[in-house]
């Protein structure tokens, strides 16, 4: 059977990649006017703490997210429209993550925490759901995927991507009050979405 998602993973894999490339817009390097020495370059790096933390994490949320994207096309060789616009979605929530990295790089320090640790968390519920989404829409019709995919492997893949939505939904919700704890659920779900994109992979082979 060939495979007819070439140009989708192609075009995503751009998106991907302008994506995570414009997180390091947000790093800034300090004006030479008020840098005297090497203690005055010190003391401005740990005052910006926050965007290497963002940045951080937004890099390794979004590379995890390519993986998984990867994986998953792995498993489908057919598309429909339902299944590019599916795709799309997520590619415009991805292509959108900048925007709350930026607000906790600058806002995770002070008082709006919450809000901003609430929108960075807000926009994962949604790339989530969207990913659950094309699943959804691709395993409904098993002529869309790879031959000999069993039952039970959809059902595996399905669940797999079930279990972290009710988490970062827990994160979005505590972020108003513990935004701190929110974000420390998002590192962990990172971990969790690294360990079961090789789960995928099992699954493939």
């Amino acid at each position: 059977m060939e495979k007819e998602t070439v140009r989708i993973e192609n075009f995503s894999d751009a998106v991907f990649a302008i994506a995570i490339t414009l997180l390091v817009l947000d790093l800034h390097v300090p004006d030479t006017n008020i840098i005297k020495n090497g203690t005055d370059l010190l003391v401005y790096l740990k005052g910006e703490w926050t965007s290497y933390l963002a940045f951080t994490l937004s890099f390794f949320s979004i590379f995890i997210m390519w993986v998984n994207h990867h994986k998953i096309f792995k498993q489908i060789y057919s598309r429909n429209t339902a299944i590019m616009f599916a795709n799309g979605l997520i590619l415009f929530l991805v292509s959108a993550v900048s925007f709350p990295t930026a607000l906790l790089a600058r806002f995770f320090d002070g008082e709006a925490s919450n809000i901003a640790v609430a929108l960075y968390t807000g926009i994962f519920v949604l790339i989530n759901i969207s990913y659950n989404l094309l699943w959804f829409i691709a395993s409904k019709n098993k002529k869309l995927l790879r031959p000999g995919i069993t039952n039970s492997a959809i059902l595996k893949i399905r669940n797999n991507y079930l279990y972290g939505l009710p988490t970062y939904i827990i994160a979005f919700g505590i972020s108003f009050q513990f935004p701190a704890i929110a974000l420390a659920i998002c590192m962990i779900l990172l971990v969790f979405w690294a360990f079961s994109s090789g789960k995928i992979n099992v699954i493939q082979e």
